[in-house]
């Protein structure tokens, strides 16, 4: 064989071996990926139930200081959690040993200090299951149950950045009044047999307060964070204006997402994809309120994008917001670990994970049948939204490949 043909044969050779290397092996590195996105769901299926148990394996120590252990920059709990029930046991048996008006903010909250120095906010029940609160998809006042159904979902979709939630009936007598500062226990009041408060916030009003049932009301208590992992408030870029008449850029701008990939810390690292996986998640609680969102400080764009106050949600079962979604349709970029996920909650997996992982907290049933069902068909339309943008750009583009390795030492 003469030399040349020998250059032409060595050259074909080396183009098949590169062909090889980069389609071959890159998807047996996505299978990989793809078969450990399916051991995550079956893992994460099989601790669904979490019995509030108050048995700790580590007596050493106290459920608030496994909690704050657990907190990392990019989950707020670790997948594996056999102690969750114990944590969450204590947030809704733990003698209270003070109670202070909510920190600022538009809506009515108490900051409860429980036995052991950890603090919790305490949402008060407003509605009943089935309440269907009507007008904008943020009107209403808060639901206390809509916090226990997000932290939930939360799990099912493997996030693990919203912070624990859990139900809790209090006896505003004998339990929050005792132990009330003067600010908050002048904001108590009877109304017929039932003893109320209307504490203090922006729209907080002596016309407007939550009412027990006698003395026992009804809420949710949400950890908070430790105070070793400071919180950075950001303006969220697909936030809306609240004025009518006036729409935000996104609203009307469809190159909106280019011009946000061109600004810190959307152009390098993890947060916009947060972003996208936070819209899904939005959309299917129906959360058109998160005009905010926080971080840790001094992350540079590294830490996750904590999924906090999702109370504005499970408002009306019957709304299905699609503007929420616009960072999705919008940018036509989804996480793969999202997407697997996304896929392995349809048929109605996604609504009965979330009824049992619910089953066993002190409100159940957190959400009536209707909100449950508006879950399943929401999760259609998010994935006929990614068939779009696949249709579009070809799946290369729109599936990122975003797997961190996370620490819990």
């Amino acid at each position: 064989m003469k030399l040349k043909q020998r250059v032409v044969l060595l050259a074909i050779l080396l183009v098949i071996f590169i062909f090889t290397k980069v389609f071959l092996i890159d998807n047996l590195d996505t299978s990989a990926a793809n078969r450990e996105d399916q051991r995550a769901f079956q893992r994460m299926l099989s601790g669904l139930r979490v019995a509030l148990d108050p048995r700790l394996e580590h007596t050493l120590q106290s459920p608030w200081e496994i909690a704050a252990q657990w907190v990392v920059p990019r989950e707020v709990y670790p997948e594996d959690t056999p102690e969750l029930g114990a944590v969450m046991h204590a947030m809704a048996t733990k003698r209270i040993v003070k109670a202070d008006v909510g920190y600022k903010g538009t809506q009515l909250k108490a900051l409860l200090i429980l036995e052991g120095g950890q603090k919790v906010v305490f949402k008060p029940k407003r509605y009943a299951r089935d309440y269907i609160v009507e007008g904008e998809p943020y009107a209403g006042y808060d639901r206390h149950n809509a916090e226990v159904a997000a932290f939930h979902l939360d799990r099912i979709l493997g996030f693990r950045r919203a912070p624990l939630v859990v139900g809790r009936f209090v006896n505003l007598r004998t339990e929050i009044k005792p132990v009330a500062t003067e600010q908050l226990l002048g904001t108590f009041m009877t109304v017929g047999n039932n003893t109320c408060f209307y504490g203090k916030c922006y729209y907080c009003r002596e016309t407007e307060p939550a009412c027990a049932d006698g003395d026992i009301m009804e809420g949710s208590v949400t950890l908070w964070l430790p105070d070793v992992w400071p919180l950075q408030k950001h303006r969220h870029p697909w936030g809306r204006t609240y004025r009518e008449g006036k729409l935000a850029r996104w609203e009307y701008d469809e190159s909106y997402c280019d011009a946000v990939k061109k600004t810190s810390p959307y152009d390098s690292g993890p947060r916009l994809l947060d972003i996208i996986d936070t819209a899904i998640f939005d959309y299917l609680i129906g959360n058109a309120d998160r005009h905010h969102y926080e971080s840790f400080q001094d992350d540079e764009g590294a830490s996750m994008l904590i999924l906090l106050d999702n109370a504005k949600s499970f408002g009306n079962p019957a709304l299905d917001e699609r503007s929420i979604l616009a960072p999705l349709y919008q940018c036509c970029i989804i996480r793969v670990s999202t997407w697997n996920r996304l896929n392995y909650l349809k048929n109605g997996v996604l609504k009965s994970a979330l009824k049992t992982a619910m089953s066993h907290d002190p409100i159940s049933p957190v959400l009536s049948d209707p909100h449950l069902d508006a879950l399943d068909q929401r999760l259609l339309s998010i994935l006929a939204t990614v068939k779009q943008c696949t249709d579009q750009f070809g799946p290369d583009v729109v599936l990122v490949e975003d797997r961190m390795t996370l620490s819990h030492l």
